[in-house]
Order: C-alpha cells, then structure tokens, then sequence
C-alpha cells in the first residue's frame, strides 16, 4: 500500500519558484501560499528559510492526507499544466465539473484559482472514498 501522498523531491523543485508559493500550495499551505506569491516568499526571506523547512512540510503533508488510487502530485501537475481544461478534475473522478471547466477555461480561471487552494482536501477526499485495497 502507497503511503507517501506528497514528495519532498518535488517540493525542492517547485521550491526553485517558491517565490511563488508554488511549494506551499503543493504540501497544503493555501494561505502562506497566497502571501509568499503577493510577497515574493516574503521579499526572499521566508523563500531561503523554506529551503530547510521543506522535509518537515513533507511530513505534514504525510499525516494529514490519506493515501490511495489518487497520486497528489500527478494531480498537482495536471492542475499546473492543463487545469483551464479540468484535466485534474477529470482525474479526481469529477466528471461534470471536469466538462465543465473544459467547455468554460475552468470557470474564467476563477475555479482554477480555487483548485490551486483546495487541490490537496479534493485528491484526500476522492481517496477516502476509493480507499486502496
């Protein structure tokens, strides 16, 4: 059974833009996401500080997100790179919605922004519900 949910690997890479919050957003932090984004990582400070918090936000991400047929970061990819069409949705098992962001660029990109904040609970609850075997 897979019980890694997040990988700090990929954390470090998206850490290379944390400037962006890009790294937070990944391991579940929407707000500090959101203000190292409008901060620039707090005018590069909190950016470098990251760089050794990375591994601890790992393990957060562990305990709090349930493992299971949804892989987090293949989600947080199709979310980066194809969300304005609901490919992510699609593969959470959101059909509807999914269709939906694909016949309207994910709502305007108004609800990309709100997968970009809630990506991580959507993927937790579609593996609660279809647990791994």
């Amino acid at each position: 059974m897979v019980t890694n949910t997040h990988s700090a690997a990929i954390g470090y890479v998206l850490w290379i833009v944390g400037f962006t919050g890009s790294h937070r957003f990944y391991f579940g932090k929407p707000l500090t996401g959101t203000l190292w984004f409008f901060t620039l990582g707090l005018l590069g400070i909190g950016w470098l500080i990251d760089l050794f918090l990375i591994p601890a936000m790992d393990r957060e991400a562990e305990t709090k997100y349930a493992p299971g047929v949804i892989d987090y970061t293949l989600a947080w990819v199709l979310l980066a790179f194809l969300g304005l069409l609901g490919v992510h949705r699609l593969y959470l098992r959101k059909w509807l919605t999914g269709i939906l962001w694909l016949l309207t660029a994910g709502l305007f990109g108004l609800g990309w922004l709100y997968d970009l904040w809630t990506l991580n609970e959507q993927a937790d609850a579609a593996n609660r519900e279809f647990p791994v075997a």
